[in-house]
């Protein structure tokens, strides 16, 4: 019951601190006077409701979002290592993302130039590669029965992207590649606006699907034979999970960039912290887990008061892969 209490308060302990710390070193006194409209300068206000607070309700809803696709992605494959973008998401974003920054500098489109309309197209163009990716996956799933065909079909898949994003770089220009290599590296600062609000509908449409998943995630534990023998159409579980994926995994990729290491590393983490494979317990332990881990991504990487920003998927990375490399020495949170 403690370990229940003690994750929401640590949530809001992390998203009260990335709203009084950032880049831009501010007087306590003068973001609590913003935040609840009591006379701070117009300057002050507009940095705690401008750039602040989308950034950390952006950061909540990406740690959520990858988290609970990575518990539904490693129960499905049974694969401790599975994760939100094993089936190509990622690179089927990255790709929609070349052909959009690069592609327009090779035909002269002309879209670095004007910045609105290079991080809509950037947001709506990876959208679409995840979109693409996940609708090939969704016809093949048709015809291939095993989970393991669909695996090695998501991996061939994104290595297909993967190879066609490096074509596209090769007789790309400087500034493509550079504006490219900049969305790779992963930001919650641009996410503002109609572009949050179309984030979140997006976001909490996923997690709707998954909450509606966890009775069937429950039964996929006792295995597929088991599955099958309870009448369940395994079909339209895995559709339903690749939706839920889709939206999660493709709505966080296409707005902040590719986010790697938590989907895999915080499930295991709600696994070794609440002793509990029921899917009741797990969604919502990764959920707020998964929250928390990318809250303080965000606030470590605005490295407070020192007016420099890291790239968030780097300071991601860092917190993730000594969690993945405990699991594997300990072997503990693999079972599945």
């Amino acid at each position: 019951m403690m370990k229940r209490l003690l994750l929401p308060l640590l949530l809001l302990v992390l998203m009260a601190a990335d709203l009084f710390l950032g880049s831009v070193s501010l007087p306590a006194s003068d973001v609590w006077d913003a935040l609840w409209g009591n006379g701070s300068s117009d300057i002050v206000h507009k940095i705690v409701w401008n750039f602040r607070f989308p950034k950390m309700v952006t950061a909540l809803l990406a740690g959520m979002s990858l988290s609970v696709c990575g518990v539904q992605m490693q129960t499905l494959f049974r694969n401790p290592l599975a994760d939100p973008y094993v089936l190509g998401i990622s690179s089927g974003a990255g790709l929609g993302v070349a052909f959009f920054v690069m592609g327009s500098s090779l035909f002269t489109i002309g879209t670095l130039s004007v910045p609105w309309l290079l991080d809509l197209g950037t947001a709506a163009f990876a959208w679409m590669g995840a979109l693409a990716v996940m609708l090939l996956v969704l016809a093949a799933s048709r015809r291939l029965k095993s989970n393991m065909s669909l695996l090695i079909l998501g991996i061939m898949t994104g290595s297909a992207a993967s190879a066609l994003i490096g074509l596209i770089q090769y007789f790309s220009d400087a500034p493509a590649l550079k504006s490219y290599m900049l969305w790779t590296m992963g930001s919650f600062g641009n996410v503002t606006g109609n572009r949050l609000l179309i984030m979140t509908v997006l976001c909490l449409s996923g997690l709707l699907i998954s909450v509606y998943n966890i009775k069937d995630l429950n039964v996929l534990l006792m295995g597929e034979q088991y599955a099958q023998n309870l009448g369940i159409s395994l079909s339209k579980v895995r559709n339903r999970i690749f939706l839920a994926t889709t939206l999660l995994a493709g709505s966080v990729t296409a707005f902040c960039g590719p986010i790697g290491f938590i989907g895999i590393a915080v499930p295991h983490m709600a696994r070794m912290v609440f002793r509990n494979a029921n899917h009741r317990v797990l969604i919502p332990a990764a959920a707020l887990t998964g929250a928390c881990m990318m809250v303080l991504a965000d606030i470590i990487s605005q490295l407070p008061g020192t007016q420099s920003v890291l790239p968030v998927n780097t300071v991601a990375a860092l917190m993730g892969i000594p969690v993945i490399i405990y699991v594997i020495f300990k072997n503990r949170a693999v079972d599945l």
